[in-house]
């Protein structure tokens, strides 16, 4: 049946929303029996009669004879009137999801240089062109339209050699022209105004250095570093100073001759360098990155696929971010150093503007119940991974990371926002490469639209056993709570945090399915530096103290079953002049002060030795939780002392016994030892030794107030 006559112009009809594949909702202005009237559904080919399935009030629900053609235009027609149907929660259904998931591998482009071929998914978009750029600045270029293909993706062939064209898509969704920038895109102009076709063989010609294999994950000692914090600074001897170029650098030194930079990284004896997020952010402008004030960690993820142009020595060249940044991992490989990305998935930096919500409007992000966006973040918006398509993104960018740029690990932002699903992908998908790739993240329980039973949250730990968790119990067990500034911890006499203790220094046997899951730490990159911490707790302390309490912590870390982290600057008490989270913050109070870890350089080779120590013997790093309830044992617990022995590590170990104490306190603590067992110590309030400081004479020690203690024996060697 054929309509004439259409008004354009709606009296009645207010809203009309495509919420199902086939099913329509219709809001009308009052109520005038509605339902017993006739309903159309139009576009340029067909004409179908709806059935009214439901009315309350002035809403109504309009059943389709069939599943609604996405891609036309269609009206909902209805006594002489017409209105566009918009598509809405449709695409939020798992009906839409099966319809129109794509499994190729073959989104952005693919680049020959006889043809280019571009493919964009947005099955929601009636009409979709390219265009096309000479330059990066042009403001007019070719418009080319492109082809629908199956499950909702858009194709267009460009025969020729592209290569350095920019372009970006211009989708026709709900009645709206939008320009969207291939999110997809592995090139990206200043700022990633427009995407680059390129040829990425020309940013292969770096030599990787072949890494020595890990005997086990126990075996990490993770170290997180900004690349602008650790390159930044005056003194450091560092040419490219905020670039990825300033960590491939060697033979640097400050004015001290102290090394500096990697090589620093390499003596300090840490396996894994864990980059803050280096997928183009959104918060620097990269036209004017060398403005001091102009700094970002970069939790604001735009692109996924692409590095950030504010690193590179040339944010305009398409191909320069690339390559740099492949330069820096291969340096890092070359000193035996893995590298780890901090990846977001989690959200972007605006939704609204975000690619992917023009291409498919209300697809990529969660909604609540309500319809209202989901902001357990924090930030505005909550990336909906459940959905196949937001899977797959999240899945590519993986694997591409993987195989381009050769990375070793990924720490997953605020991974409790993601679905189990997706990161049980992900451990796939690093096994294929490689079984040593390292996965682990924040598994914080945070209110996002999405069950929690379902979500990779720490209290799931066990359904991924081959991700690691960050391990907050066991961090404000020992410094005090991460959101009350002045509340005390472990290291500051607070006895109420002694179950942490015992809990975290096992590797939180309750949690996970083996040690190597826990990660275990007391600062890192956000919240207060441990140090700006104690000044918190204690502000009338001397300094004295305060980094006894501070070197106390991170022996902790370092000796505790599980695999440590540590902050960068951790080891010579980094602060950042009391600001909680320096996100922003200028590169004054952001920067790796080299002076000050000059000053501290005997405090720097203590953490050194108790490194050499983790590393040598297997005994800290025990490979189950069969292998810790049979060889660890406690000795002493108090409201402000732990002590344990690792006892009978000799087949594995080349010390048969390990002592170790920990003492909160502000008072000498006795620890009586086994007797007819000759103890050497190894590790005191001074110094941290592979070669025993001295030997104990007595079967009982006193240990220093604020300190770590360990001894050992060699009885049946």
């Amino acid at each position: 049946m054929k309509q004439k006559n259409v008004s354009l112009v709606n009296h009645r009809i207010r809203s009309a929303e495509l919420v199902q594949l086939k099913m329509i909702r219709v809001v009308m202005d009052g109520y005038d029996h509605y339902h017993e009237k006739d309903w159309y559904i139009q576009n340029e080919t067909n004409t179908l009669k709806l059935s009214v399935s439901k009315m309350d009030d002035t809403v109504l629900e309009l059943q389709i004879p069939h599943c609604f053609e996405f891609d036309k235009d269609n009206y909902l027609l209805f006594e002489g009137e017409s209105c566009f149907i918009e598509i809405t929660e449709v695409v939020r259904t798992e009906e839409f999801d099966e319809l129109f998931y794509y499994k190729r591998d073959d989104l952005g482009v693919t680049y020959r240089k006889e043809c280019t071929k571009l493919a964009v998914w947005s099955p929601v978009a009636t009409k979709v062109n390219v265009i096309v750029y000479q330059n990066w600045y042009d403001e007019k270029g070719i418009r080319l339209a492109c082809t629908r293909d199956q499950k909702g993706v858009w194709r267009k062939n460009m025969k020729g050699d592209y290569e350095g064209s920019w372009y970006v898509f211009e989708v026709f969704v709900n009645k709206q022209w939008l320009m969207a920038v291939d999110p997809y895109a592995k090139f990206l102009s200043v700022n990633g105004k427009k995407a680059m076709i390129g040829d990425l063989s020309k940013t292969n010609h770096i030599y990787w250095p072949k890494l020595k294999p890990l005997i086990s994950p126990n075996d990490m000692i993770i170290y997180e570093v900004h690349i602008r914090d650790f390159t930044v600074g005056r003194t450091n001897g560092i040419h490219h100073k905020g670039q990825y170029l300033g960590m491939t650098e060697t033979k640097t030194e400050d004015k001290r001759k102290l090394v500096t930079g990697l090589d620093y990284l390499e003596r300090l004896g840490i396996t894994h360098v864990e980059l803050l997020p280096v997928q183009e952010f959104g918060s620097i402008d990269e036209s004017d990155r060398h403005n001091p004030n102009h700094y970002n960690w970069g939790y604001d993820t735009t692109h996924f696929f692409v590095p950030e142009g504010s690193y590179a020595t040339d944010p305009y060249d398409g191909y320069a971010r690339i390559i740099e940044l492949k330069k820096a991992i291969a340096a890092f490989h070359k000193k035996q150093l893995r590298v780890i990305l901090d990846v977001v998935f989690n959200h972007v930096y605006i939704w609204e503007d975000s690619p992917l919500e023009k291409l498919v409007p209300g697809y990529f992000f969660r909604r609540t119940d309500e319809n209202d966006m989901s902001n357990g973040t924090g930030v505005g918006n909550d990336f909906a991974s459940e959905r196949k398509m937001a899977r797959k993104i999240i899945i590519d960018s993986i694997r591409y990371w993987l195989q381009e740029f050769q990375v070793d690990g990924f720490r997953f932002d605020l991974m409790g926002i993601l679905d189990i699903d997706t990161m049980k992908q992900v451990e796939v998908e690093t096994n294929k490469v490689n079984k040593q790739i390292v996965v682990l993240g924040e598994g914080w329980d945070l209110p996002t639209a999405y069950p929690n039973e379902k979500r990779a949250i720490t209290d799931q730990a066990r359904e991924l056993k081959g991700i690691s968790f960050f391990q907050d119990k066991f961090r404000d067990g020992i410094k005090g709570s991460t959101f009350d500034s002045t509340q005390p911890g472990f290291i500051s006499g607070n006895g109420f945090s002694i179950d942490e203790m015992v809990s975290g220094v096992k590797a939180s046997i309750e949690l996970f399915s083996r040690p190597s899951q826990a990660i275990n730490y007391v600062e890192a990159h956000d919240n207060h530096t441990l140090w700006d911490k104690l000044k918190n707790v204690h502000p009338y302390e001397d300094e004295i103290t305060l980094q006894k309490r501070h070197r106390l912590a991170t022996s902790i870390v370092l000796l505790s079953q599980g695999i440590p982290f540590l902050h960068a600057g951790q080891e010579w008490f980094r602060t950042k002049h009391g600001i909680e989270n320096s996100y922003n913050s200028p590169d004054w109070i952001n920067h790796f002060d080299w002076n000050q870890r000059a000053y501290f350089e005997k405090t720097v080779n203590y953490i050194r030795g108790l490194i050499k120590i983790r590393r040598a013997h297997p005994a800290f790093r025990l490979e189950s939780y069969q292998l810790i309830k049979k060889h660890f044992h406690l000795l002493l617990v108090e409201s402000d002392c732990i002590a344990y022995h690792l006892m009978n590590v000799g087949d594995f170990d080349q010390w048969d016994d390990v002592i170790v104490m920990h003492n909160g306190s502000n008072e000498w603590k006795k620890l009586s030892l086994p007797s007819n067992t000759q103890w050497y110590i190894v590790v005191d309030d001074q110094a941290a030794s592979l070669i025993p400081l001295s030997k104990i004479g007595e079967d009982c020690v006193f240990v220093s107030p604020l300190s770590t203690f360990v001894c050992i024996n060699y009885q049946t060697k």
